[in-house]
């Protein structure tokens, strides 16, 4: 079949067609900057505080900034991408990316420093679904997509252990600076090469207005949620100010159903949510999310203060939870996803990291890395790189081309915010737990050595206590995958051709067919 004959029966590319391959490269490219981030911020956190005067109730907003922009906008970025052009999206993403990296490198002060992580947010809020997107309706054969996100996995995992170890010889040989300088070539290389490379199928853009209060809303209300979060950790949970950002929250949000269900050119088709899978999947991985994103707070803080490691050692300690996410992703999610359906992956996986969780719920000051530490983050990574692959692919399979960005984005958005709301949740129930503990066991402490082990012994309570939590959060995300995920396996699902689709819903969507 010639290459015109194909695009005008809406066909599958052939698999002889290198150029989507080529564009995997630079989409992996771009998740790999976005993922080596956020693990450099952590291991470069400590040092970053200290040189820019950060007090401790205030170190969480360098990663809550990020969060609360990538989060807030993800949703406004998706449909950008879907008007716009998801490699134009894209490739603005990365440039924005780029320079807000550097004025965070160049931060002089903890409020210049937030504000660099928020900017990286909002550019991050267009690149992550442009790039998801680009995966979704340019790779539609079952076994090519498997291998494809399979590939994008790995390359998250492997962005993990890039990003851990290069932060810790980065902020140990250098300075905290260029953790965040490190990311500008990383995105021109990603720019140039999609801009040269990628040749997005046509047909796919929405050209609806955007939804400007649907923006407004939705923004405003995930904003209000995470600060609600936030504050409560400082402030307690019946401050005034804390109940009036849940309250205001569940408004806005109901505000934005009610709005999407009525406006013509909705900003989130509820088709998009609605449906049982793609649901389920989304907030199974926001809880999924929530249990382990305070985690690597803890896990970073626990080695580097409590034990004495160096970042580079911390770097290195978090190799087996990254191996284990590999291997989850590519040897076991990528070669079962076509074979068996998605629930029997997820909730399976879930359960996994959630019996890592439980192991280190038993952390003590002398806790050894090898006995306990070493098991537990295997199982993490394992059960997590298992869960993870299956759930990206199916939650933007099915969704019509148009849909692409926003369904992408909702990925993204339900892991986001899921981190924003695990970072403050968790980190407020240590904080109370330390409290507790170190004011019922400070008075025994004569000399100041005994004082200081008590505080480093209320720090360790206070992780475990929390940690407690995000073992119940992760069943209940198993829970919810089993429950709610009851698509077969993405194989068995016809994809459209020119011959049309048995089932317009389940199929995975050509986008080379015009609208």
């Amino acid at each position: 079949m010639s290459e015109t004959a194909r695009k005008a029966s809406g066909a599958a590319a052939p698999s002889g067609d290198a150029n989507r391959w080529k564009a995997l490269v630079f989409i992996a490219l771009a998740q790999l900057m976005v993922v080596l981030d956020a693990t450099i911020v952590n291991i470069a956190l400590p040092s970053a505080q200290t040189d820019l005067g950060i007090s401790e109730g205030n170190k969480q907003w360098v990663v809550t900034a990020y969060a609360l922009a990538f989060g807030g906008l993800l949703l406004f970025g998706g449909r950008i991408a879907d008007k716009w052009g998801r490699k134009r999206a894209f490739v603005t993403g990365l440039i924005g990316f780029a320079l807000a990296s550097a004025l965070g490198g160049a931060a002089t002060t903890g409020a210049m420093m937030f504000g660099a992580r928020a900017l990286q947010g909002v550019f991050g809020a267009l690149l992550a679904p442009a790039a998801l997107s680009l995966l979704a309706v340019m790779f539609t054969d079952a076994k090519e997509r498997a291998k494809a996100f399979g590939i994008y996995g790995a390359i998250a995992g492997g962005g993990g252990a890039v990003g851990l170890i290069l932060g810790g010889f980065l902020t140990e040989y250098l300075n905290w600076r260029w953790t965040f300088f490190v990311n500008v070539p990383f995105a021109v290389i990603a720019a140039a090469g999609a801009y040269f490379v990628i040749r997005e199928p046509k047909g796919g853009r929405n050209r609806s207005p955007l939804d400007i209060p649907g923006v407004l809303l939705s923004s405003l209300g995930l904003i209000a949620l995470v600060y609600g979060f936030t504050r409560a950790e400082s402030n307690g949970w019946g401050d005034a100010v804390t109940v009036s950002m849940f309250v205001a929250s569940a408004v806005l949000l109901l505000a934005f159903v009610v709005v999407e269900s009525r406006v013509k050119a909705p900003l989130l088709p509820l088709r998009v949510v609605t449906d049982r899978n793609r649901g389920g999947i989304y907030l199974s991985l926001g809880l999924a999310i929530i249990g382990m994103f305070g985690l690597f707070l803890f896990l970073t803080y626990y080695l580097q203060v409590v034990k004495g490691y160096s970042p580079v050692k911390t770097g290195f300690a978090f190799l087996p939870m990254v191996a284990g996410m590999i291997t989850g992703s590519t040897q076991i999610g990528a070669r079962l996803m076509t074979r068996i359906p998605a629930r029997f992956l997820m909730g399976p996986g879930f359960l996994v990291a959630a019996l890592g969780m439980l192991i280190l719920t038993q952390l003590k000051i002398d806790t050894s890395y090898g006995t306990q530490l070493l098991p537990a983050m295997v199982l993490l990574g394992l059960g997590m790189g298992t869960a993870f692959m299956p759930a990206m692919s199916l939650a933007t399979q099915g969704v019509q081309p148009r849909d692409a960005g926003v369904a992408s984005a909702m990925v993204n958005t339900s892991q986001q915010v899921g981190g924003a709301i695990g970072t403050a949740l968790l980190n407020t129930i240590a904080a109370s737990a330390m409290t507790s503990y170190v004011k019922d066991h400070i008075a025994g402490a004569a000399t100041r050595p005994q004082q200081e082990l008590v505080k480093l012994q209320g720090m360790v309570h206070g992780y475990s206590s929390a940690i407690w939590l995000a073992v119940g959060i992760l069943a209940l995300a198993s829970l919810i995958a089993f429950t709610f995920v009851n698509a077969g396996r993405p194989g068995s699902t016809p994809v459209a051709s020119g011959d049309g689709a048995e089932n317009a819903e389940d199929a995975v969507p050509v986008p080379v067919v015009a609208h």
